[in-house]
């Protein structure tokens, strides 16, 4: 099985500069979308080294031969990930304090595909013409949901829709979710920061899939940007699709 796999961030429509960050390496298999958070550049600092220290850990264990488990691998990458930041912005550069991430990854691990999350970034799966979203946002908004504070009508009115609970370099350490996937012919991953997720329902992403298949990755995430762009385009959106195929 191969994937195929595009990848494209947007500023959006209100924002300055863009904070998102995400990269893939499809020799590892190593793919991965984050979401940064923290004035004066902050949250531009945090993304991008957050998923370069990801790359680079992955790719030393392999070179090194490791013998970390692809689960154990994520857990580790994220820690390592998480405390780089951290230290950057209590000892290297203090004008950062405070800056942190989310992050949500991809392993690719023989024929299955192992998924980290941190944070509100999300990982959705396409299969049987059913779009499910396989991450749990850590944010306070489903922690309300959970605890029956409040229901799904309520959201439309809530302003505090971008308040997460759980964050890569906002403290040292840190607490990873991992999803373990047999890969399938024909299966389509989607993962996205909120600028995607927070404006435009999941029915149209998965409306956006079917109109364009399995063949042309691209096309999907272009038209899940303009649509959330279209939605008012309030925060930076970053989407990658990974089409397995045979």
């Amino acid at each position: 099985m191969k994937l195929k796999v595009y990848c494209q961030t947007d500023v959006g429509l209100r924002r300055e500069r863009n904070e998102d960050s995400y990269l893939y390496d499809e020799d590892i298999g190593l793919f991965c979308v984050a979401d940064g958070m923290g004035g004066h550049r902050g949250g531009e600092v945090a993304s991008s080294l957050a998923v370069k220290t990801m790359l680079e850990f992955v790719r030393n264990s392999r070179n090194q031969s490791r013998k970390y488990g692809a689960r154990e691998l994520l857990v580790r990458g994220y820690e390592e990930a998480s405390a780089k930041i951290f230290d950057k912005s209590h000892i290297e550069s203090p004008e950062l304090h405070g800056m942190g991430t989310t992050l949500v990854t991809a392993y690719r691990h023989g024929d299955s595909l192992f998924i980290g999350n941190v944070g509100d970034s999300r990982a959705y799966l396409f299969c049987n013409e059913k779009l499910w979203q396989m991450t749990e946002d850590h944010s306070l908004i489903n922690e309300q949901l959970r605890a029956g504070l409040i229901t799904e009508a309520d959201l439309p009115r809530l302003t505090n829709r971008n308040v997460i609970t759980r964050s890569v370099g906002f403290e040292r350490e840190v607490q990873v979710d991992i999803i373990e996937r047999p890969m399938a012919i024909g299966d389509v991953y989607l993962m996205c920061s909120d600028g995607l997720s927070g404006l435009i329902d999941d029915s149209l992403i998965r409306t956006i899939i079917v109109k364009h298949g399995i063949e042309r990755v691209e096309a999907i995430v272009a038209e899940c940007i303009t649509e959330a762009k279209k939605a008012g385009g309030d925060d930076n959106v970053t989407v990658m699709v990974m089409a397995v195929t045979a």
